[in-house]
């Protein structure tokens, strides 16, 4: 009798072991998506051929960007930045900088432009401290031309690469969407205007945006990357609008050997807004896969609007769950967990 006694509590040990074993296994299921990319404490990332590098080895940055830092500075903070990449499986976040619009960097007051730099400097620390890599984007849009504001461009990039030059977790995204009839020469005038200033403090990868809201990536030459090293070339996206003969510009550029990043994509229409669309964007990540292709999507906000991320009702800045986010981010999050 006691011999049975014995063999049944081994029968619920184990059970209960084997139970907690599956709890285990599913808890790692859902998280793992927090360690399968490597993040920023691989260091300093370079580019070789198309390919984004760190330590000697391809590398892929996945994440997403803030909205405007004047409007919503309030996710640039450090529980967000560890939630993004300890429960989401982020290892990149990107800093719009508005240049032309309402408080832009280059519209805005003194105080504003001391706020805005404030900010920026909270956002890398948060990002090195939360082992995320992290893009400082200057945020071109409504004025369009990147030379309409080059003087303040070269003196904000050379405060910020002097600022952040012990960091190796900084990206320069030097021109967000250049538009409006703006030429590929046009761009890499200001780009041979901005790049050598960013140089005398780092080596850290630059993104240069493109034609007609950096989605020309294919029309594109290389000469840049031919005089200075670790140079991408942006394409942005949003399912929505742009499909197949948009998809075709990206493969164009690869077998052009360009290297390129999407530093700004969403699933929604290119206005932010409308119906997302998850089967083009699906279409798109596949895509994206194949070339081993960096992403960051649009935005960390709970702007009422197609493209953010967090539902407009939910007023927290950190400890967000699945519930809590919109179409969009719901979409994402569960891209990263797969």
């Amino acid at each position: 009798m006691n011999h049975g006694k014995k063999y049944f509590r081994f029968i619920i040990k184990s059970a209960t072991i084997y139970t907690l074993i599956a709890l285990l296994v599913l808890f790692s299921a859902h998280t793992a998506h927090a360690k399968s990319l490597r993040d920023a404490s691989a260091g300093a990332l370079s580019v070789d051929g198309t390919q984004l590098m760190a330590q000697g080895s391809p590398i892929r940055l996945k994440g997403v960007s803030t909205h405007g830092l004047s409007w919503y500075p309030q996710y640039v903070n450090d529980d967000m930045f560890k939630e993004l990449h300890d429960k989401w499986g982020c290892n990149l976040v990107r800093l719009a900088l508005y240049t032309a619009e309402y408080n832009g960097y280059c519209t805005g007051g003194a105080s504003n432009k001391k706020a805005l730099k404030k900010l920026i400097k909270q956002g890398v620390k948060y990002a090195k401290k939360n082992k995320l890599y992290v893009i400082i984007d200057w945020h071109i849009l409504s004025d369009g031309n990147p030379l309409t504001h080059k003087k303040a461009a070269k003196a904000f990039f050379k405060w910020a690469s002097k600022s952040f030059a012990g960091y190796d977790n900084v990206i320069y995204e030097i021109c967000n969407e250049p538009n409006g009839n703006v030429t590929w020469k046009q761009i890499y005038a200001y780009a041979k205007y901005i790049i050598p200033t960013i140089r005398k403090y780092s080596d850290g990868v630059i993104l240069v945006g493109t034609p007609n809201w950096s989605q020309d990536v294919d029309l594109i030459t290389t000469e840049l990357s031919d005089k200075w090293n670790n140079i991408m070339y942006t394409m942005h996206f949003y399912a929505g609008t742009h499909k197949d003969s948009y998809i075709a510009k990206l493969k164009r550029a690869q077998n052009a050997k360009i290297p390129v990043f999407i530093s700004e994509f969403g699933i929604c229409n290119a206005s932010g807004n409308g119906k997302i669309n998850k089967k083009s964007a699906n279409k798109w990540v596949n895509e994206l896969d194949n070339y081993n292709i960096s992403y960051c999507i649009w935005n960390l906000s709970n702007k009422n609007e197609s493209s953010a991320l967090i539902k407009s009702g939910v007023t927290k800045t950190h400890g967000f769950t699945r519930k809590n986010l919109t179409a969009s981010g719901k979409w994402f999050w569960d891209l990263l967990s797969q």
